[in-house]
């Protein structure tokens, strides 16, 4: 998706969000954030570091560690790498409300290093379709995102795998 719908949205000179900036070099591990959003309602986002930016879902109940709760997962544009540390209100207009940390911590594809690991999830969001694992505080383990073709390209579901 890149930035540019990011930056078409929002007032980054009222806003403190981040700058929309791309990531140039990739790290050892890749990052994820799931930060709470208390917006026109409360729900909580999902952004998993590929290709330079955090690709971004909004969950709009909290993720849950149970294998039989599937959560829908709506796709919204990326955000920039520098939104994994963002806390703070967002001034009236799109997003507005309070953004805090709710979880983070680093994710990999089958213990495959960040360069694989990207790669397989890139290809798995052109598929509509891909696991990953999370090294969070309070999400661990084994998750997936399908996307629901039947509802359109932005409805996916976010699914806690079994041990």
């Amino acid at each position: 998706m890149g930035l540019l719908k990011y930056k078409s949205k929002r007032n980054l000179k009222s806003s403190k969000e981040p700058a929309a900036k791309v990531k140039k070099k990739r790290g050892k591990k890749l990052i994820f954030v799931v930060q709470e959003h208390h917006a026109t309602h409360l729900h909580y986002d999902l952004r998993l570091e590929a290709d330079g930016v955090l690709k971004s879902w909004a969950v709009p109940k909290k993720p849950s560690m149970d294998p039989k709760v599937k959560r829908l997962a709506i796709m919204v544009e990326d955000h920039p790498y520098g939104y994994k540390d963002f806390e703070g209100t967002i001034p009236s207009g799109y997003g507005a409300g309070k953004v805090k940390i709710w979880d983070h911590g680093t994710y990999d594809v089958d213990n495959l290093d960040a360069e694989e690991s990207e790669k397989s999830i890139l290809n798995g969001l052109k598929k509509g379709a891909f696991h990953f694992s999370l090294k969070g505080k309070k999400l661990k383990g084994m998750f997936s995102l399908v996307q629901l073709k039947k509802f359109g390209k932005n409805q996916w579901l976010l699914i806690k795998k079994a041990k």
